[in-house]
């Protein structure tokens, strides 16, 4: 592969000046991604065939624009987003910063996106997808909703992404938009879920087909908050729970260029935090709930530890950004054996 020989002129660019020329990249010329074949490792998880269990998680492609360069890696599924109803610039930049000290990264993004209707259109125009490709929609709310008017725009979000989703993701987990993780508690989760439910059971009736629906949620939660997160998703019929989302804690990065920075906190430091979230909701749930399992997987021995630890499916993310395509193989390797 040439990332290995790309990736010191990337990291000589900003952090996100970088990712944004990688997409761009991928979005006009797909095909200069050489196909990696990855030897089928077929699931069935929410009722989903998957022809092998390593994703791409949200946050990488947020409007879609590049899925046919991104299928191309080798992932049995791609979920897009965090997109909202309404575009928005997200917060001020600089917003991304590299610690590749620590195989990790800091942003404060915000949902910054172009907005639903530029999604499902780029969405419409994936060969991938066409073609069957295994497609998830992550959904969040605008910046300027009131946190108590959320489930407004996640339900916008929902009826959007519906025609076009193999499942679709409710992001109630990001740091960096002002109350969000104010929607994990539990009265306003089960007022969340419990209108979600009821309007995907509408949509799955107009439309003819199964649609399941996700949650991601924090690694920064106690034992009462997962117990309740876990009783929750099986109330309200969610066909997945994906653990985690990036964390507020600074531990093992205190001290390094950028590691005071606001935002979210990924990749290698956040393992074992997100693996411990993953693992206490597999015995809570018995099985009751699909889980995938993100956060901090920089090798294939990483992912292994998500199954083990309860994970159906694993997602990555930021580990790609320090180890590039060969660490899509690397994980199915290790899922395979």
């Amino acid at each position: 592969m040439l990332y290995p020989l790309l990736r010191p002129l990337l990291f000589s660019l900003d952090a996100e000046h970088a990712h944004e020329l990688t997409l761009g990249t991928l979005a006009k010329h797909p095909g200069l991604v050489p196909q990696q074949r990855i030897a089928a490792n077929p699931v069935r998880v929410m009722g989903i065939d998957f022809p092998n269990p390593v994703g791409l998680a949200a946050g990488l492609d947020k409007n879609g624009a590049a899925i046919d360069g991104l299928a191309r890696l080798g992932f049995g599924f791609i979920e897009i987003g965090t997109v909202t109803p309404r575009p928005q610039p997200g917060n001020p930049k600089p917003r991304m910063f590299r610690l590749p000290q620590a195989n990790a990264i800091i942003n404060r993004m915000g949902f910054n996106n172009l907005g639903l209707d530029v999604l499902i259109e780029n969405v419409k125009r994936s060969r991938w997808v066409r073609e069957g490709g295994i497609l998830g929609i992550n959904i969040g709310k605008n910046a300027d909703t009131p946190i108590e008017r959320a489930t407004d725009d996640y339900l916008i979000g929902l009826r959007g992404a519906h025609p076009y989703a193999r499942y679709i993701t409710v992001n109630i987990s990001s740091p960096n938009t002002k109350n969000l993780r104010q929607l994990q508690g539990a009265d306003e989760l089960n007022q969340l879920l419990g209108a979600l439910d009821a309007e995907r059971r509408k949509l799955d009736a107009a439309a003819g087909r199964v649609v399941p629906v996700a949650l991601k949620i924090a690694p920064d939660l106690d034992p009462e908050q997962i117990e309740a997160i876990a009783d929750a998703t099986v109330r309200h019929h969610i066909d997945a729970l994906i653990a985690t989302n990036t964390t507020l804690s600074r531990t093992g990065v205190e001290n390094l260029p950028h590691g005071g920075e606001a935002g979210g906190l990924s990749g290698a430091p956040v393992y074992e935090k997100s693996t411990a979230v993953l693992r206490a909701l597999a015995q809570r749930l018995n099985g009751r709930v699909p889980l995938i399992g993100v956060g901090g997987i920089t090798e294939g021995v990483h992912a292994k530890a998500k199954i083990d630890a309860g994970a159906q499916l694993v997602q990555l993310y930021s580990g790609l950004i320090y180890r590039g395509p060969a660490l899509v193989a690397d994980a199915a390797r290790a899922l395979a054996r």
